[in-house]
């Protein structure tokens, strides 16, 4: 795989939505961003990991320096152990013949690349095992040893992560390391699914289809009131990116038409919000109960069950961090 495949810069991109749960993020990401500690940006695929992470980038005093991007599946995939150090930390010219298709014998690595600006690792999770250590000492002391270099050099790089796996569990089954995944830890960001973005759905499908007018220089078509309600029903499981695909198909085929129901996809036609309910783990008791005090018993049980940790509290609560933090207070917990 060519290296400028696995390294490039995002373009400029806007986040879309006016849910509460996403506000919510975005007031976090922004405060944040002037910050340099590492941030773990975690949500399932398709909910805009790597908009968020530029959005930290372009809020930042380093905007003006590089944002480079690497996707660790990428390493994974097609990379020997060796090829990839080489490609994150560099190597020095005649030292070695770099085996992977145009790496042209650049002695720089991403982290090189990235000197004073933003370098944001994606799917984490993915990265081999043996960098990992490498990660976490440069992130503990800004320091790299690249390969054929006989002493350690030293850049001003903010790293954030993302990923759409569960890191706890990886690191019970020993592939991601613990002490990595707590120093990565310092402030994560739980982006929120689709589904939990309910009124966001139309507003993003006007926005692409914004895009698509001034792109393919059609006529956006609209959606009749059946079609919208089903619109909202559908749980989107890929999300933004599923979204963003429906949009242009749509757009495409119906250009300054109607879209009915009967014009969508089958998958989203026949789906019903009932056949993802599940039945509720709680009964109302026919006496009623307190709200406040179900909510304040649940948070206890959860910091009993993580030992403190807030973060995995609010996680068990499916909650952002920044919420629990809020009705922490709130109880004067």
């Amino acid at each position: 795989m060519h290296q400028d495949s696995i390294m490039r810069a995002e373009k400029k991109q806007t986040i879309i939505g006016r849910s509460a749960k996403l506000q919510e993020i975005v007031r976090t990401t922004d405060l944040i961003a002037g910050t340099d500690v590492p941030v773990l940006i975690i949500g399932d695929t398709g909910t805009g990991k790597d908009l968020f992470a530029y959005r930290i980038h372009q809020k930042s005093l380093r905007k003006q320096r590089p944002f480079v991007k690497l996707n660790c599946s990428s390493l994974n995939a097609s990379l020997t152990a060796k090829d990839a150090d080489s490609v994150i930390f560099g190597v020095q010219l005649g030292t070695k013949k770099n085996s992977f298709a145009g790496a042209n014998n650049d002695t720089q690595g991403l982290i090189a690349k990235a000197r004073s600006g933003t370098l944001f690792f994606d799917n984490i999770d993915e990265l081999p095992l043996e960098l990992q250590a490498k990660l976490l000492h440069f992130i503990e002391t800004g320091e790299i040893q690249a390969s054929g270099f006989s002493a350690p050099q030293k850049y001003d790089v903010r790293v954030i992560v993302a990923t759409h796996e569960n890191l706890t569990k990886a690191v019970e089954a020993n592939v991601f390391r613990e002490d990595l995944y707590y120093r990565l830890n310092v402030i994560p960001l739980e982006l929120p699914a689709l589904q939990e973005r309910e009124n966001d759905i139309i507003l993003l499908i006007e926005h692409f289809f914004k895009e698509y007018v001034r792109e393919k220089r059609l006529a956006a078509p609209t959606f009749s009131k059946t079609a919208l309600k089903q619109l909202m029903q559908y749980n989107w499981p890929g999300n933004i990116r599923e979204l963003k695909n429906f949009s242009e198909r749509m757009f495409i085929l119906f250009s300054a038409r109607e879209i009915d129901l009967a014009n969508l996809p089958q998958e989203i036609r026949c789906h019903s919000k009932s056949e993802t309910r599940q039945e509720s783990p709680f009964i109302l008791p026919a006496s009623g109960i307190k709200l406040e005090s179900v909510e304040v018993d649940l948070m206890l049980q959860a910091l009993d069950k993580t030992s403190g940790n807030k973060s995995q509290a609010a996680r068990l609560l499916g909650l952002t961090r920044d919420t629990f933090l809020y009705r922490l207070k709130k109880y004067s917990l």
